[in-house]
């Protein structure tokens, strides 16, 4: 039914097929009427989808598309009487030349006339807005549809670059910089933009596809600074954004020679890079990572990635994966951006902290890594420090542990000061001594719930506490009781001081067994014991009632 009443959206209809008496009776009566209410509907822009294959006899119907109906744009001839006027009589009969032509070679012939007509010493520069309006309206068909060919080659790029508008630029490339007809002819092309602004990555696009204006890239910073924004980087992102919103095929292709060309305008800020992202599909991606690793693209540099990717947080996933597999493609170490860590909550940046994560993996852990890592909030939800932590250890055990060993001496040896809400609310989060601990006693819960290949990974932890002992056994006078009983697990050797006399307990960590303890042959009535039994723990904790830690 849908495709007997809407035909101009639809599919041709199937071939003929045999029909019972009845449903050809009910048939006729629906054309008939259908043959009435037709003469409403104009089929000459009907667009139809291709043929599809008949489905199998079994009764299943054949399955179509819809299309929508293209509207005619009726385009009615240029206009251009109010600036005529505007113009000597030799430059307004070479404008009407152009108007009354259509054939693209001949408006070629007659602009290059117009062109030098320009450079003439006599000319008249009043008339350049007027001038500017006329070509304008003429060639505005010619900043419509994509600019870059379906197949690039050498021929089809000079091919596309064969228009009138382009004579301006071949001519302000074969012109030099001190040439007083340059910056006639600079002022002229500044005045076309103010009227039609695409006329910006017009000039980006001939600069890079033809042969003739082969290293002259630098050009378009002359044009910048002739037009009325007089900032290269202010036109160069409107002239990118309106590629962006026209051809997006033409940006990636722009792309390379506009990071190169103009490192200072794009790299020092993520602005480009979110026009990019935010519009290019999968395989565009991968072409772009290509031209990257092979050379010929460089998107980030070391001192101003971190920012970029910090900005990179707001935007959609997307763009925001896109981001990161574009700089996984450069060269960068991962050391120049894991302070990104700190800006990163585990509930509203899953995709940054996943990429951080698979990157992670494939790292030795160094000082600068274990701190930021370690720098991460803890919370029962977020599972990114305990992971990749559990991954070291196993991997790394003396590495990681040299690492932790050295936070946690730094740590102790800080003065610990209590922050306001307000003044630690304005300021990153601090890396804490409790925070370590709580971190490792996480690390230590994940491993005992191990079950595949439990002993090693039990024997790797417990190795990692050996080689923590030291400095774990120097800090603890500082900690509070509280601390120590949350803990206290992590402790393989647990000083108690009573005079002179000092004793040594140790213990297994995972409760995998228990070592002598060495008791003190002195005990006096306020003492007091402590005796813990459980899966996972055992140790013995004597506390002074006339000393506190």
């Amino acid at each position: 039914m849908l495709r007997e009443r809407f035909p101009e959206f639809c599919s041709p209809p199937s071939p003929p097929t045999e029909v019972k008496m009845e449903e050809s009776v009910s048939m006729e009566m629906d054309n008939h009427v259908l043959d009435k209410e037709e003469s409403c509907y104009d089929n000459t822009e009907a667009t139809f989808s291709d043929d599809e294959e008949e489905v199998n006899n079994k009764g299943k119907k054949r399955e179509f598309r819809f299309h929508p109906i293209k509207e005619a744009v009726m385009e009615e001839p240029a206009d251009i009487t109010p600036w005529l006027d505007q113009l000597d009589d030799t430059m307004k009969e070479k404008v009407q030349q152009i108007q009354k032509t259509s054939d693209t070679e001949t408006q070629c012939e007659v602009m290059q006339e117009i062109v030098d007509l320009i450079l003439e010493e006599d000319f008249d520069t009043e008339q350049m807005s007027a001038l500017a309006s006329c070509l304008a309206e003429l060639f505005k068909d010619h900043f419509r549809g994509e600019v870059l060919p379906e197949e690039i080659t050498e021929e089809s790029l000079e091919e596309s670059v064969c228009k009138p508008v382009c004579l301006i630029f071949r001519n302000l490339v074969t012109m030099q910089e001190d040439n007083s007809g340059f910056s006639v002819l600079l002022d002229m092309l500044a005045e076309l933009y103010q009227k039609q602004p695409k006329i910006g990555y017009h000039l980006l696009y001939y600069l890079k596809a033809s042969k003739a204006a082969n290293g002259k890239m630098m050009l378009y910073e002359s044009f910048a600074q002739a037009t009325a924004l007089g900032d290269l980087h202010t036109c160069l992102m409107m002239d990118m954004k309106a590629c962006q919103e026209d051809d997006v095929r033409l940006l990636c292709y722009l792309t390379p020679s506009i990071y190169s060309e103009f490192p200072d305008e794009t790299l020092r800020s993520g602005e480009l890079l979110n026009m990019i992202v935010a519009v290019i599909d999968s395989t565009q991606l991968q072409e772009l990572m290509c031209h990257v690793m092979m050379g010929n693209l460089v998107m980030f540099r070391k001192d101003s990635v971190l920012n970029i990717l910090i900005q990179s947080l707001e935007w959609e996933t997307f763009e925001q994966y896109s981001t990161w597999q574009l700089f996984l493609a450069h060269s960068i170490p991962l050391e120049t951006i894991i302070p990104i860590l700190q800006h990163l909550k585990y509930k509203e940046h899953p995709e940054a902290l996943s990429c951080l994560l698979l990157q992670l993996r494939r790292e030795k852990p160094s000082e600068e890594m274990v701190k930021m890592v370690l720098s991460r909030p803890c919370h029962p939800e977020d599972q990114f420090t305990t992971s990749i932590l559990r991954h070291w250890a196993t991997k790394y055990d003396d590495t990681l542990a040299e690492n932790i060993k050295a936070q946690l001496i730094k740590n102790n040896n800080q003065p610990r000061k209590r922050q306001s809400l307000r003044s630690s609310s304005s300021k990153l989060a601090q890396l804490t001594l409790e925070q370590i601990l709580e971190h490792m006693d996480n690390l230590r819960l994940s491993l005992s719930n191990t079950k595949n290949n439990c002993q090693y990974i039990h024997t790797q932890f417990s190795i990692l506490l050996h080689i923590l002992g030291e400095a774990i056994s120097e800090m603890l006078p500082t900690l509070t009781p509280c601390d120590e009983l949350t803990f206290n697990v992590l402790f393989p050797w647990r000083p108690a001081v009573k005079g002179h006399c000092v004793r040594l307990i140790s213990y297994n960590a995972l409760g995998e067994g228990v070592t002598q303890t060495d008791f003190n042959s002195r005990h006096d009535d306020d003492d007091f014991f402590f005796l813990f039994w459980g899966d996972r723990l055992y140790f013995f904790w004597r506390i002074l009632t006339s000393c506190c830690f």
